[in-house]
């Protein structure tokens, strides 16, 4: 697994644990919650671009429209969030796109 997919998913995964205790009152995560953490890291781990662009720059999204609402729904809530808690992990997903 490439170095850049590896940090994506950890982001991902840190994000998500943010939304669910607030949302959800997960524990670890909730099961909705890891439903939508395994098959967003599904779809990133199949993403046949080489260097992976940031997926709302992408010229040919694969997320399913159901899974990018739910996606944008937690990144709503977390992105805000994410450098307060974990900022050097925030402070490259931030960068990423330059």
């Amino acid at each position: 697994m490439a170095r850049d997919l590896k940090t994506e998913l950890e982001t991902l995964k840190k994000m998500a644990g943010l939304h669910c205790r607030a949302r959800h009152g997960g524990a670890p995560l909730c099961p909705d919650c890891r439903e939508l953490l395994a098959a967003a890291a599904e779809v990133l781990r199949r993403c046949p671009r080489d260097p992976k662009p940031a997926c709302r720059k992408c010229p040919a999204p694969c997320w399913p429209p159901a899974l990018r609402e739910r996606l944008r729904e937690l990144m709503r809530y977390a992105g805000p969030r994410l450098p307060l808690r974990h900022p050097l992990l925030a402070l490259k997903h931030y960068l990423k796109d330059f």
